[in-house]
């Protein structure tokens, strides 16, 4: 039957809603489909919102990462909860559960996964601060005889970054996991991020558990225990994955690799982490390596927009370039913020003058601005 002789069955009323009841759907669904495989996880993390910033926070989710189809926001929470288990690690204000579940809600409505964080082993501490959970538990603090100073700097005597803690105390995963549930709980969480990036002190030798222990094996035990803490669950581990470089052989150094032979912890552990693969001065090609080893991996960029385009091109390469065993383990790209949420709104929105072009809301817009002009192409 032409398309003639059907206008004279059908209204045109009848005709466009046929079009909206059929084409535009399949048209959307088409764009979605083409997307999720040039691109599967799209991914954006920051520091939880403070109380104050909570409403704006959920205008940004809603008119900027829903339109450029972000998937996946990690939430770097540590201890902005208002926790019931463990009220004396709370924040002085905090976030409070119907605070989450506004969150929850936005995020649910518009397909977006949400992944909290707490920071667990390392960054236990931060310049010349202790954090909440080796000021209220010193007795877990893998270095105690390293004093935080009164006014840091780097490089220092003791080699201070941040502090760890213990991983083989023996009281010191009950209340951690009991967090890690809570937190997974309560912003109704399929995976848990547990930070363990830039762990400097591991199995120290003063320690009297941890000393003259492999510390490839130290952490390897970490992120298995705690990845098997959460598959009780059905949950799954990310974590950052520089630990699990080897910063001498590639060069990479002692930052966003290990200098402390942490790195041969990479055949030690479960297959089902998910590596966020951090470099933010180069587009290091170092998903490559955690795809080989059979890791699910995302590519993270910071403050360089060269940085963060270079990062989507080559993770659509790699996928494209790939044998089918190999492309799935390509899942995207995850831009991080470090700063909190105002500092990063105001720069998104023009309310703060910054001296430099590499600002994480600069990389943010032309990574996604890259993505979108791949996808039309």
């Amino acid at each position: 039957m032409t398309w003639h002789r059907c206008q004279n069955f059908l209204s045109m009323r009848q005709v466009f809603t046929i079009l909206l009841t059929f084409c535009i759907p399949a048209i959307y669904s088409y764009s979605q489909e083409a997307l999720d495989t040039l691109v599967p996880v799209r991914g954006f993390c920051i520091a939880a919102p403070r109380k104050a910033e909570l409403d704006d926070f959920i205008t940004f989710i809603k008119e900027e990462l829903v339109p450029r189809k972000v998937n996946t926001l990690i939430l770097r929470v540590d201890y902005n909860y208002e926790y019931k288990s463990h009220p004396e690690l709370r924040d002085s204000i905090a976030l409070s559960k119907r605070d989450v579940k506004k969150l929850v809600e936005v995020c649910r409505d518009n397909k977006i996964t949400i992944i909290p964080q707490i920071n667990l082993l390392g960054h236990q501490s931060w310049a010349n601060r202790t954090g909440n959970l080796l000021r209220v538990y010193p007795q877990f603090d893998e270095t105690p005889w390293v004093k935080m100073p009164e006014k840091y700097s780097w490089p220092n005597p003791d080699r201070l970054y941040c502090k760890s803690y213990c991983p083989l105390h023996p009281e010191v995963h009950k209340i951690v996991f009991e967090l890690v549930d809570e937190i997974c709980d309560v912003f109704e969480a399929g995976a848990f991020h547990a930070g363990m990036d830039e762990v400097f002190y591991i199995g120290e030798d003063q320690c009297p558990r941890c000393g003259g222990r492999d510390k490839a094996e130290l952490f390897a035990g970490e992120v298995t225990l705690i990845r098997n803490h959460l598959a009780q669950k059905g949950r799954r581990l990310w974590i950052w994955g520089d630990r699990l470089i080897d910063g001498k052989t590639t060069g990479i150094g002692e930052w966003e690799a290990s200098f402390n032979n942490t790195h041969r912890a990479i055949d030690m552990i479960p297959k089902d982490v998910v590596i966020c693969d951090w470099h933010y001065e180069s587009p290091l090609p170092t998903a490559v390596y955690f795809a080989m080893k059979g890791f699910d991996v995302v590519s993270c960029p910071w403050r360089k927009p060269e940085v963060g385009v270079a990062q989507i091109n080559n993770i659509i390469l790699f996928r494209n370039s790939s044998t089918p065993e190999m492309k799935e383990h390509f899942k995207g790209v995850v831009q991080t913020v470090w700063s909190g949420v105002k500092q990063f709104l105001d720069s998104y929105y023009g309310k703060s003058t910054e001296a430099s072009e590499n600002t994480a809301a600069n990389c943010f817009r032309d990574m996604f601005n890259e993505m979108s002009r791949l996808l039309n192409k």
